[in-house]
């Protein structure tokens, strides 16, 4: 079933290049895309059901020479993090091409080139997280960057240019780090063996063997990159632009897919590569994730703008993921990865929501908003529903990971524990106060009423037809997702069975003692 693995890969690209071509017809260039997504979506449930939860630690494994001289392979295989990533890649992608289907682009821009773009920014992400080879995992950690940065820099808001920018740099650089990382890596394996690789299951083995100082100056060159990624404080100011200055289908797949590389990379190559270092450097990372909580809680609290508090949002969200990571236990370890794949459905969800307000109002100020309630039930349905899943509700799919990270975390870390608890009070605080700004109270701001309805409509909740409700392509739409949300927030049992023994050999990789474990049925 190598073959299912290796389509993933080419399929978004077959996809963005056919519909390359069609820039001159919008409506077949989006029917084209959603085709190829599609495609992309029962790929990866064929890998999902391909995939042997007891089986190796990677598997679907396949590679040819690139760089011979180097030891440079393109190698590419799955873990069971890896694959609920891929699974939700696959997810989203067609349900942001069908929410942004009558989104209208900026001059001069054909749906065309922005949905070959997407399906690019597919195949890449995919490739990352599928990637075991090293120096191609960083190759494609930067190669990513280019489509997201046309995405932003050119179908993106007045301040695109400047978000995008802000984006690029800071990923790049924090990749050039981990390229001088990797090198040592593979300077190490060139003395130890004789040769140099970029393997990964090589460098394990060669580099986890190595002296803590040596560790540690090679940690913090991919740490870097990663916490840049994720994004940690004090690490995440190019998110909150390119959130707010994106398009709505491209924030979510910034804020739900490719934050998740640098999670998903401490996870893969920061703990079995460096355990030594990741132990004795874990509380200080674990202070960067508190920080985040608190911060990105009490800053989404603040916020004026939609697209800028759903960033604080998932800022915080991260701080949990962190936390979950280096508090070195199994149910904190399956609560975080589970939690990477329950933020992309959660917040997409949110995202969507936000962008569907967006587009009847004509603006992100929350502040222009109120009463939408009144004139649009099912919308405010789907927000109360994103909101609550977002707030890790009890019979949500969030709470399951939340609840997994907090009490895995403190019997190693209860200290960092009870202070992220905070923000569990502070995500129903902004949550809720967004709902109540935007859907309660009298109908108020011009952009919802519009020049269509007439002199004198403004606040007038008999004027319905302004506004209206969710259409049937919204519905279908949000529907997967909230058919996920809800049945994953009661039996989330075939996620964590796939994640659980993929956790457990990076425990045993990085040598600690787990004080508890997840068990099967538990």
């Amino acid at each position: 079933m190598t073959w299912v693995l290796i389509a993933l890969l080419v399929v978004p690209l077959v996809g963005a290049l056919v519909v390359a071509f069609l820039r001159k017809d919008d409506k077949k260039a989006k029917l084209v895309a959603l085709a190829f997504s599609l495609v992309e979506l029962v790929l990866a449930g064929l890998l999902w059901f391909a995939y042997d939860p007891d089986g190796d630690r990677i598997q679907l494994a396949s590679g040819v020479d690139w760089i011979p001289a180097f030891g440079v392979r393109l190698q590419f295989g799955i873990d069971g993090i890896a694959l609920v990533m891929i699974a939700v890649i696959a997810l989203l992608i067609p349900l942001v091409i069908g929410a942004g289907w009558t989104e209208k682009l900026p001059a001069g821009r054909s749906q065309g080139g922005y949905l070959s773009l997407i399906l690019i920014q597919e195949a890449v992400t995919v490739a990352v997280f599928a990637a075991t080879d090293v120096f191609l995992f960083y190759v494609l950690f930067e190669v990513m960057l280019i489509p997201m940065y046309f995405l932003i820099g050119g179908y993106g808001g007045a301040r695109r240019q400047y978000a995008a920018v802000k984006f690029f740099l800071y990923s790049f650089l924090g990749g050039l780090i981990m390229l001088a990382s990797a090198i040592g890596a593979y300077a190490m394996a060139s003395d130890e063996l004789g040769k140099g690789t970029f393997d990964w299951a090589t460098l394990v083995k060669v580099v986890s063997d190595a002296d803590s100082t040596t560790q540690t100056w090679l940690f913090l060159g991919f740490f870097l990159a990663f916490a840049i990624k994720a994004p940690l404080v004090p690490f995440h100011t190019w998110l909150p632009d390119a959130a707010a200055e994106a398009p709505i289908g491209v924030t979510v797949i910034v804020v739900g897919i490719l934050d998740k590389v640098g999670t998903f990379g401490m996870l893969r190559y920061l703990l079995p590569m460096f355990p030594e270092a990741s132990k004795n450097l874990a509380p200080y990372v674990l202070v960067l994730a508190v920080a985040g909580v608190l911060y990105g809680s009490l800053l989404a609290t603040g916020q004026r703008d939609m697209k800028r508090f759903l960033a604080y949002v998932s800022i915080a969200h991260f701080g949990f993921i962190a936390l979950g990571i280096f508090s070195f236990t199994s149910q904190a370890g399956v609560g975080s990865v589970s939690y990477m794949l329950n933020h992309s459905i959660s917040t997409g969800m949110l995202i969507l929501v936000v962008g569907m307000v967006i587009a009847r109002g004509g603006s992100s100020l929350i502040s222009d908003y109120g009463g939408m309630s009144k004139v649009a039930p099912l919308l405010a349905g789907m927000l109360l529903l994103a909101g609550l899943t977002t707030l890790s509700l009890p019979g949500t799919n969030s709470f399951v990971s939340e609840f997994l990270v907090l009490i895995g975390s403190f019997p190693t870390r209860p200290v960092f524990t009870i202070i992220a608890t905070v923000g569990m009070v502070l995500a129903a605080l902004y949550v809720l106060w967004l709902y109540q700004r935007i859907m309660t109270g009298p109908l108020r701001g011009d952009a919802l009423i519009g020049a269509a309805a007439g002199p004198g409509a403004v606040g007038d909740p008999e004027k319905k037809t302004a506004i209206g409700d969710l259409s049937k392509r919204e519905i279908a739409v949000l529907a997967p997702l909230v058919v996920i949300v809800l049945a994953l927030g009661f039996y989330p049992q075939p996620v964590l069975d796939v994640i659980t023994p993929t956790v457990g050999a990076t425990l045993t990789e990085v040598g600690v003692t787990d004080p508890v474990t997840v068990q099967e049925g538990k």
